[in-house]
């Protein structure tokens, strides 16, 4: 699969990495499968980059956008996540993450790399799926979650300098695994502004 096309995007999406497998159901549910030590992350540490998860991205044609997707994922081994994801270039990008915790719980996690990467913990999700969701307003970025999709609670708020082209998309990883699929369903994409990004209205 060279690309991927979903009715609720504006363009198609193309693989960073190539997954394992890959499948599109109607009427646009995507599901990605990782293959094992696969992940996106530059360790602080200064250990050796890991930038080999399979991730399907498009270049939004906005510059303000929010791209959000129901996501579930086949969790079994810690740090196993469906993403969603913004990639500038090989030095800047950041990921929205429901992801297995090392407590064995389903937890937002977010990662944004500017050079090295950052890694927050946020809540833990007592559900098999979440609503994930990105967004950009010139410069400026900002990460949410919903149960429900009324009421949106911000993860992150950050930039990567300057406006600068971003492409978006979706990505499964397995770190410490074996594996990961992850299911992205309910995807949609907006290019209208936020009236309080802070409570992702």
């Amino acid at each position: 699969m060279d690309s991927v096309s979903l009715p609720a995007l504006p363009a198609e999406l193309k693989w960073l990495n190539t997954p394992t497998d890959a499948e599109v159901y109607p009427p646009g549910t995507l599901r990605i499968t990782a293959g094992g030590k696969t992940d996106w992350f530059i360790d602080p540490a200064g250990t050796a980059p890991v930038t080999n998860a399979p991730t399907a991205v498009f270049a939004p044609p906005h510059e303000t956008f929010s791209l959000r997707a129901s996501v579930g994922a086949g969790f079994g081994a810690t740090f196993d996540a469906g993403v969603l994801f913004l990639y500038a270039n090989e030095e800047q990008w950041a990921k929205l993450c429901f992801e297995y915790s090392p407590q064995h719980k389903p937890m937002i996690v977010s990662v944004v790399t500017q050079g090295v990467s950052d890694d927050c913990n946020s809540v833990v999700i007592p559900a098999h799926n979440v609503l994930l969701r990105i967004y950009r307003h010139g410069r400026i970025f900002a990460f949410h979650y919903s149960a429900d999709g009324v009421f949106w609670h911000m993860v992150r708020y950050f930039t990567f300098g300057p406006a600068i082209q971003v492409q978006a998309g979706f990505s499964a990883q397995s770190p410490t695994g074996d594996g990961c699929t992850a299911t992205f369903s309910d995807i949609q994409y907006a290019s209208e502004e936020l009236s309080d990004i802070r409570s992702g209205h």
